[in-house]
């Protein structure tokens, strides 16, 4: 295998103990604490999303969406899916669609911003049966570092300060988040203290209840009067039918690695198998990473997975996804004979909406006994509806966007529907053990983003950060968007071009990839996380003193 030798911004971490890798430092710090003080990677895992939902708060929430892949010691894997679904009283024609709109954009934003835009959140009901289920350690306990960061109060990032710019304007519409996110009426400045004592009472009171406390208690009494208040959907009735639901993951196998990633209702795992599948007819590390060949059969690859996403992909419950036949090396070679080299094609019979936001989280976490976790969670936009319960501290996801306003599709309004996602926290295996638990943010560019860094690993010998770091591309048709960072990258779309591609060169595609790396040869851990959030990995090796105890208790020094 060749290896390529890129420059990366961040540095990775090697331990031998334990490590997380998470869109934060104090995240990664509190599942570090976790895993020094008795806990398990599902215990650090979730106390890092915890942690992410304080100080990375444009990210995720409490009341949000998210997939949870797990692999324990004894070579259990299990998914948990705790993704939004639609509130009992939606309407298929509740919001007017604006012609043309690729984003299921509607008339008045009511699917983006304020109370319409919230779908029944899963996140706690999640995250609090990940621990009850595979962690070590008490809720309480695990959540304590969010609490104390809340409380105590944290260092607003330049990334934060820029998001709440961003948002400036509708997260003025809402007091409770005003209060918090623009106090005197002005963003923060890089540097500055944040407090959400608020949010941390709440954290503090789901650690002493338990779930119950927002599925059938005062958190959720907050949130459906609020929604009553402002004309908001969520009801009591929402709260309490809520449930997670456990299922098998998605597996395929790419050049002797097997892939393990989440099922539907997330699109991801699926379409990165498919993926993988097509290309591995070509040799990818003969054409080398970043030139035009590779990045052509890539796009094309990416164009036949969005094209099935489209036709094929909804909520499982509700509709017959046809996993296997996406998954399966024979449909993958039908698709390959497809492929024309040399130039672009269009694989789309329609054009999909997709109003999936790209303001998403990811954690992974190993621990020293073989547990592995990779989960990614979201409140879809940044701040998510924008909405603050008051008096909760809590923000309110805006995943009523992901559902297409127009009646009649695959994925179009119904009521308790389960919300389609890309979300892909992703587990890659070699001879039967972890060798790489990845995940990013950035919505419909999630797989895509996923799916190249398993090809940096594996066709262009990267290390983990290399890989993470790497430009990236995304096409699901009609615009190829390649970041800016490849070399030569004016070349590189002018040749583009030359094969019938339209070519846009953003700084980023996606979001903050981190992800864990295990040696197989030595079992050290590597952790990386990249430059597009601030991401940080952190491990610790080391362990106990060695003790003579027959020596200790006869008084002679050791």
């Amino acid at each position: 295998m060749s290896t390529v030798q890129r420059h990366t911004f961040k540095q990775e971490a090697i331990a031998g103990k334990g490590m997380v890798t998470s869109n934060h430092p104090l995240a990664s710090l509190a599942g570090t604490e976790m895993l020094m003080n008795g806990g398990n990677a599902v215990d650090a895992a979730i106390s890092s999303m915890f942690t992410l939902s304080m100080v990375e708060p444009m990210m995720t929430t409490i009341f949000g969406a998210g997939f949870i892949n797990i692999r324990l010691a004894d070579g259990t894997v299990t998914t948990i899916d705790n993704y939004a679904t639609v509130p009992v009283a939606a309407r298929k024609d509740m919001f007017e669609p604006i012609a043309g709109s690729l984003e299921n954009d509607v008339v008045d934003d009511l699917n983006n911003t304020g109370y319409l835009a919230v779908a029944t959140g899963g996140t706690l009901l999640g995250w609090a049966t990940a621990i009850e289920k595979y962690g070590n350690l008490s809720l309480d306990k695990v959540i304590a570092p969010a609490v104390r960061a809340g409380r105590q109060g944290f260092r607003v990032s330049p990334y934060l300060r820029a998001m709440i710019i961003q948002c400036q304007d509708q997260l003025a519409r809402f007091p409770a988040s005003a209060e918090v996110f623009l106090p005197n009426g002005e963003p923060p400045r890089a540097g500055d203290l944040m407090v959400r004592s608020d949010y941390a009472d709440t954290l503090e009171q789901i650690g002493i209840h338990g779930p119950d406390y927002l599925y059938r208690g005062p958190l959720g009494e907050a949130i459906v009067e609020d929604m009553q208040r402002n004309g908001g959907l969520i009801s009591q009735v929402d709260l309490e039918n809520y449930r997670i639901v456990e299922r098998e993951p998605v597996r395929g196998t790419y050049r002797g690695h097997e892939i393990v990633s989440m099922a539907p209702a997330s699109s991801g795992g699926t379409h990165i198998i498919q993926m993988l599948n097509i290309l591995e007819g070509f040799d990818l590390q003969k054409s080398g990473f970043g030139t035009a060949e590779t990045i052509h059969v890539i796009a094309e690859a990416m164009k036949i997975a969005f094209a099935d996403r489209f036709q094929h992909m909804a909520d499982p419950e509700m509709f017959d996804v046809p996993v296997d036949w996406l998954t399966s090396k024979e449909y993958a070679a039908e698709r390959q004979s497809q492929i024309d080299p040399a130039r672009a094609q269009d694989y789309q019979a329609a054009t999909p909406s997709d109003g999936e936001g790209d303001c998403t989280t990811h954690c992974c976490a190993a621990d020293a006994d073989g547990n592995i976790v990779t989960t990614t969670q979201t409140l879809n936009n940044a701040f998510g509806s924008r909405v603050t319960v008051p008096g909760t501290g809590m923000l309110l996801n805006n995943c009523m966007h992901l559902m297409d306003p127009t009646p009649g599709r695959t994925n179009s309004i119904a009521p308790g529907k389960r919300i389609l996602s890309s979300m892909s926290p992703t587990l890659v295996m070699k001879d039967e053990q972890p060798f790489l638990a990845i995940g990013t943010p950035g919505g419909v560019r999630i797989f895509g983003s996923v799916m190249q860094a398993i090809i940096n690993v594996i066709d262009h010998g990267m290390s983990l950060q290399q890989a993470v770091e790497a430009p990236r591309l995304w096409d699901r048709g009609p615009v190829l968007e390649i970041e800016k960072g490849f070399d030569g990258v004016e070349e590189l779309k002018a040749r583009l071009e030359s094969m019938g591609h339209t070519v846009e060169t953003p700084l980023k595609v996606a979001g903050g990839m981190n992800g864990i790396l295990r040696d197989p040869e030595t079992a050290m851990l590597h952790g990386a996380a990249c430059w597009r959030a601030d991401g940080v990995p952190m491990g610790f090796s080391g362990g106990d003193a060695l003790v003579d105890e027959d020596s200790f208790e006869a008084g002679v020094p050791v």
